[in-house]
């Protein structure tokens, strides 16, 4: 998808995050005409920032009639340096505490974005997935959370979730679905989730940039994100 495409408007926007690093950045993308408030989602990239990836993903959101917009972890750094090296090695310069505030201010701006219908959702990838999976358990009007690949939150954090929840694995990812007992602290909080882990597929899947792409692993978890938000982000 062109980043120019008529269909959509999109623009960096900055937000406060006072917990955090101070001042955060993203790429907000909405339908550049809309009937309607529309729902809001976040978008949070994997270890690379907010490359070209990230922001094409958060256009394909857009499309289907959502507010959407992406976060740059790397921003306190000078935002995505153009290089997945750089980017990757730039996360250990990073302030953990303040990294994991950011996500929370930009939801609490998203919150309030105009033309939004007051309905969030969040979906993220590696990195992303497990801030994903930590935003579940903080914002109480997260209604749904689509965490790629990402670590499962902490145990005593598990009953905190509100969201809908799908949890999005690759079928050979040992360090990520090293999860013991989350998905029995899950059904003990009553938390509604799904499991989906296509089988053959690789951290990354999702990533049509990357040799480890699945095609059509992508396209059926990409479907089945877009149904969580549905029902819960368009639906009394």
């Amino acid at each position: 998808m062109k980043p120019d495409d008529k269909r959509l408007s999109a623009r960096y926007a900055g937000y406060a995050s006072p917990r955090g690093h101070g001042t955060g950045r993203g790429c907000r993308v909405r339908p550049a005409e809309a009937a309607g408030p529309l729902p809001t989602a976040l978008v949070i990239h994997e270890n690379r920032g907010l490359n070209p990836h990230i922001e094409d993903v958060a256009r394909r959101l857009a499309l289907e009639n959502y507010i959407a917009f992406a976060p740059d972890a790397l921003f306190p750094l000078g935002g995505y340096p153009g290089d997945e090296d750089r980017a990757r090695a730039g996360f250990a310069r990073l302030d953990p505490a303040k990294t994991r505030q950011d996500p929370l201010a930009a939801a609490d701006m998203l919150r309030g974005v105009d033309g939004g219908n007051g309905r969030m959702g969040a979906v993220g990838f590696c990195w992303g997935g497990a801030m994903t999976s930590f935003l579940a358990t903080r914002p109480p009007d997260l209604r749904a959370a689509a965490p790629f690949y990402g670590p499962a939150p902490a145990a005593e954090d598990v009953p905190k979730i509100e969201a809908g929840l799908l949890a999005v694995l690759a079928e050979n990812d040992e360090r990520v679905n090293a999860r013991p007992g989350y998905e029995q602290a899950l059904k003990q909080a009553g938390v509604r989730y799904a499991l989906y882990p296509p089988p053959g597929t690789e951290h990354g899947f999702h990533n049509d940039t990357m040799p480890r792409c699945d095609a059509d692993a992508a396209k059926e978890a990409w479907r089945r994100t877009l149904a969580l938000f549905e029902r819960t982000l368009r639906r009394a």
